[in-house]
């Protein structure tokens, strides 16, 4: 299994700057509906301005939630091993199911736009950034092949993410709380 380290950081009872925590984050979230794929949680915001804490309690506890409450943050590696064929070959009802047991059964547009299974939608920005090997982007439309390095911004926009390399791939996701416009959600289905 992909190890993350996290190390956070905090305040002594002078203000002095310490870690207050550094290893393993406790949330590993993986799903036997997609093999291959692991996604670690390792901080979440509730709000802006963010409060901080001398020592801030770990946010990431508690059931899995693919998106950040209203107004706050959440920052992920997800790591793919190299697409499997039975992900390919899901159905609408199956890429359901998966997103389902992802934490976030509304976000799956898969019976509206079928090409791919993994098709989603979040109402976030979402700052992703290729840590190891590439993976590809698909949109409504087109394809973006990323590699390591290099980094997308997704502002609501539907898509999914396929490892279509023979190496595993990582990458990290910064999800920020959204709202589309008035006249993008009249144009969304």
């Amino acid at each position: 299994m992909h190890q993350v380290r996290r190390v956070v950081t905090g305040h002594d009872a002078t203000g002095k700057a310490i870690v207050i925590s550094d290893g393993a984050p406790p949330l590993v979230h993986t799903n036997p509906l997609r093999p291959g794929y692991i996604s670690t949680d390792l901080w979440r915001t509730q709000g802006m301005p963010v409060e901080i804490h001398a020592t801030p309690a770990d946010t990431t506890p508690g059931p899995r939630r693919q998106l950040p409450t209203k107004t706050g943050t959440v920052m992920r590696i997800n790591y793919l091993e190299p697409e499997p064929e039975s992900v390919r070959k899901l159905d609408a009802a199956a890429a359901q199911k998966v997103f389902s047991a992802g934490g976030n059964a509304g976000a799956s547009t898969y019976a509206d736009n079928g090409r791919h299974p993994m098709m989603h939608r979040t109402e976030t920005v979402d700052y992703a950034i290729v840590l190891e090997g590439e993976v590809t982007m698909i949109l409504d439309d087109s394809e973006v092949v990323l590699k390591a390095g290099e980094v997308v911004v997704q502002c609501g926009t539907n898509h999914a993410w396929a490892n279509r390399s023979d190496k595993p791939c990582a990458i990290a996701f910064i999800l920020i709380d959204g709202q589309f416009d008035a006249d993008l959600r009249g144009q969304l289905k």
